[in-house]
Protein backbone atom coordinates (compact mmCIF):
# COMPACT_ATOMS: atom_id res chain seq x y z
CA UNK A 1 0.00 0.00 0.00
CA UNK A 2 1.35 3.42 -0.97
CA UNK A 3 1.27 6.17 1.62
CA UNK A 4 0.51 9.68 0.40
CA UNK A 5 2.66 12.29 2.09
CA UNK A 6 1.44 15.66 3.36
CA UNK A 7 3.26 17.72 0.69
CA UNK A 8 1.49 15.78 -2.08
CA UNK A 9 -1.84 16.34 -0.36
CA UNK A 10 -1.14 20.05 0.07
CA UNK A 11 -0.16 20.40 -3.60
CA UNK A 12 -3.28 18.55 -4.73
CA UNK A 13 -5.45 20.49 -2.28
CA UNK A 14 -4.10 23.82 -3.58
CA UNK A 15 -4.82 22.81 -7.19
CA UNK A 16 -8.29 21.56 -6.31
CA UNK A 17 -8.99 24.73 -4.38
CA UNK A 18 -8.25 26.85 -7.47
CA UNK A 19 -10.30 24.51 -9.65
CA UNK A 20 -13.25 24.58 -7.24
CA UNK A 21 -13.23 28.40 -7.12
CA UNK A 22 -13.23 28.47 -10.94
CA UNK A 23 -16.06 25.93 -11.10
CA UNK A 24 -18.07 27.99 -8.61
CA UNK A 25 -17.68 31.15 -10.72
CA UNK A 26 -18.48 29.39 -13.98
CA UNK A 27 -21.58 27.63 -12.58
CA UNK A 28 -23.02 30.84 -11.13
CA UNK A 29 -22.50 32.83 -14.34
CA UNK A 30 -23.77 29.94 -16.46
CA UNK A 31 -26.90 29.54 -14.31
CA UNK A 32 -27.75 33.25 -14.40
CA UNK A 33 -27.32 33.50 -18.18
CA UNK A 34 -29.05 30.20 -18.93
CA UNK A 35 -31.92 30.83 -16.54
CA UNK A 36 -32.60 34.16 -18.28
CA UNK A 37 -33.26 32.34 -21.58
CA UNK A 38 -34.55 28.95 -20.39
CA UNK A 39 -38.24 29.60 -21.06
CA UNK A 40 -37.91 27.71 -24.32
CA UNK A 41 -35.36 25.49 -25.94
CA UNK A 42 -33.70 27.97 -28.28
CA UNK A 43 -30.44 27.34 -30.10
CA UNK A 44 -28.66 29.50 -27.51
CA UNK A 45 -30.22 27.61 -24.58
CA UNK A 46 -29.32 24.27 -26.17
CA UNK A 47 -25.76 25.49 -26.75
CA UNK A 48 -25.42 26.59 -23.13
CA UNK A 49 -26.73 23.19 -21.98
CA UNK A 50 -24.05 21.48 -24.09
CA UNK A 51 -21.33 23.77 -22.71
CA UNK A 52 -21.96 22.80 -19.07
CA UNK A 53 -20.89 19.12 -19.39
CA UNK A 54 -18.00 20.18 -21.65
CA UNK A 55 -16.71 22.40 -18.84
CA UNK A 56 -17.26 19.51 -16.43
CA UNK A 57 -15.13 17.29 -18.68
CA UNK A 58 -12.39 19.95 -18.88
CA UNK A 59 -12.46 20.34 -15.10
CA UNK A 60 -12.09 16.56 -14.71
CA UNK A 61 -9.04 16.67 -17.00
CA UNK A 62 -7.50 19.39 -14.83
CA UNK A 63 -8.46 17.49 -11.67
CA UNK A 64 -6.88 14.30 -13.02
CA UNK A 65 -3.63 16.10 -13.86
CA UNK A 66 -3.56 17.92 -10.53
CA UNK A 67 -4.05 14.78 -8.50
CA UNK A 68 -1.73 12.39 -10.31
CA UNK A 69 -0.30 11.06 -7.07
CA UNK A 70 -3.38 11.32 -4.86
CA UNK A 71 -6.41 10.92 -7.06
CA UNK A 72 -8.75 8.27 -8.35
CA UNK A 73 -7.63 8.42 -12.00
CA UNK A 74 -10.02 5.82 -13.39
CA UNK A 75 -13.05 7.54 -11.91
CA UNK A 76 -11.95 10.92 -13.20
CA UNK A 77 -11.46 9.35 -16.63
CA UNK A 78 -14.98 7.91 -16.41
CA UNK A 79 -16.25 11.40 -15.58
CA UNK A 80 -14.48 12.85 -18.61
CA UNK A 81 -16.02 10.28 -20.95
CA UNK A 82 -19.49 10.54 -19.39
CA UNK A 83 -19.48 14.34 -19.60
CA UNK A 84 -18.32 14.31 -23.23
CA UNK A 85 -21.02 11.78 -24.11
CA UNK A 86 -23.58 13.92 -22.27
CA UNK A 87 -22.56 16.97 -24.31
CA UNK A 88 -23.05 15.06 -27.56
CA UNK A 89 -26.34 13.55 -26.35
CA UNK A 90 -27.59 17.00 -25.29
CA UNK A 91 -26.77 18.41 -28.71
CA UNK A 92 -28.83 15.63 -30.30
CA UNK A 93 -31.62 15.84 -27.70
CA UNK A 94 -31.91 19.59 -28.27
CA UNK A 95 -33.53 18.84 -31.63
CA UNK A 96 -36.14 16.63 -29.94
CA UNK A 97 -37.38 19.07 -27.32
CA UNK A 98 -37.30 19.75 -23.61
CA UNK A 99 -38.34 16.25 -22.42
CA UNK A 100 -35.43 14.65 -24.30
CA UNK A 101 -33.03 17.26 -22.94
CA UNK A 102 -34.26 16.67 -19.38
CA UNK A 103 -33.80 12.91 -19.73
CA UNK A 104 -30.23 13.27 -20.96
CA UNK A 105 -29.42 15.97 -18.38
CA UNK A 106 -30.90 13.79 -15.64
CA UNK A 107 -29.01 10.65 -16.64
CA UNK A 108 -25.79 12.65 -16.82
CA UNK A 109 -26.47 14.16 -13.37
CA UNK A 110 -27.01 10.69 -11.90
CA UNK A 111 -23.83 9.17 -13.33
CA UNK A 112 -21.68 12.27 -12.68
CA UNK A 113 -23.11 12.45 -9.15
CA UNK A 114 -22.14 8.85 -8.39
CA UNK A 115 -18.62 9.53 -9.66
CA UNK A 116 -18.38 12.75 -7.62
CA UNK A 117 -19.60 10.95 -4.51
CA UNK A 118 -17.04 8.15 -4.87
CA UNK A 119 -14.18 10.56 -5.68
CA UNK A 120 -15.09 12.69 -2.64
CA UNK A 121 -15.15 9.65 -0.35
CA UNK A 122 -11.79 8.46 -1.70
CA UNK A 123 -10.29 11.91 -0.95
CA UNK A 124 -11.80 12.45 2.49
CA UNK A 125 -8.35 12.11 4.10
CA UNK A 126 -7.33 15.27 2.25
CA UNK A 127 -10.02 17.29 3.99
CA UNK A 128 -12.59 19.63 2.51
CA UNK A 129 -14.41 16.84 0.66
CA UNK A 130 -17.69 16.55 2.56
CA UNK A 131 -19.29 19.22 0.30
CA UNK A 132 -18.31 17.13 -2.73
CA UNK A 133 -19.76 14.01 -1.14
CA UNK A 134 -23.05 15.76 -0.37
CA UNK A 135 -23.11 17.39 -3.81
CA UNK A 136 -22.61 14.02 -5.50
CA UNK A 137 -25.48 12.51 -3.54
CA UNK A 138 -27.76 15.44 -4.32
CA UNK A 139 -26.79 15.24 -7.99
CA UNK A 140 -28.01 11.65 -8.09
CA UNK A 141 -31.35 12.66 -6.56
CA UNK A 142 -31.72 15.73 -8.78
CA UNK A 143 -30.89 13.73 -11.88
CA UNK A 144 -33.61 11.26 -11.06
CA UNK A 145 -36.07 14.11 -10.60
CA UNK A 146 -35.16 15.53 -14.04
CA UNK A 147 -35.85 12.17 -15.69
CA UNK A 148 -39.23 11.98 -13.92
CA UNK A 149 -40.04 15.63 -14.76
CA UNK A 150 -39.41 14.92 -18.44
CA UNK A 151 -42.60 12.85 -18.47
CA UNK A 152 -44.63 15.49 -16.62
CA UNK A 153 -47.38 17.68 -18.03
CA UNK A 154 -45.23 20.76 -18.57
CA UNK A 155 -41.51 19.91 -18.43
CA UNK A 156 -39.29 22.96 -17.99
CA UNK A 157 -35.57 23.62 -18.28
CA UNK A 158 -35.48 25.98 -15.31
CA UNK A 159 -35.12 23.18 -12.74
CA UNK A 160 -32.22 21.68 -14.66
CA UNK A 161 -30.60 25.10 -14.83
CA UNK A 162 -31.19 25.66 -11.12
CA UNK A 163 -29.26 22.43 -10.50
CA UNK A 164 -26.02 24.34 -11.14
CA UNK A 165 -26.53 26.75 -8.22
CA UNK A 166 -26.31 24.30 -5.29
CA UNK A 167 -23.40 22.60 -7.08
CA UNK A 168 -21.66 25.98 -7.32
CA UNK A 169 -22.20 26.61 -3.63
CA UNK A 170 -20.77 23.20 -2.74
CA UNK A 171 -17.70 23.94 -4.89
CA UNK A 172 -17.24 27.25 -3.05
CA UNK A 173 -17.55 25.61 0.38
CA UNK A 174 -15.13 22.84 -0.64
CA UNK A 175 -12.62 25.40 -1.94
CA UNK A 176 -12.76 27.31 1.33
CA UNK A 177 -12.43 24.12 3.38
CA UNK A 178 -9.46 22.99 1.28
CA UNK A 179 -7.56 26.10 2.37
CA UNK A 180 -6.32 24.26 5.47
CA UNK A 181 -5.12 21.26 3.45
CA UNK A 182 -3.46 23.51 0.87
CA UNK A 183 -1.43 25.26 3.58
CA UNK A 184 -0.38 22.03 5.33
CA UNK A 185 3.16 20.84 4.75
Amino acid sequence: MTTVTAPRFSTTAAALRRLYFARFAFAIVWAVVTFAIADELSVLAATLLVIYPLVDAAAAVIDRRSSRTTGPHRLLSVNIVVSLLAAVALAVAGASGIPAVLRVWGLWAVVAGVVQLIVGVSRRGMGGQWPMIISGGLSVLAGGSFVVAASGDDPALTNAVGYAIPGAIFFLVAAIRLSRSARAN
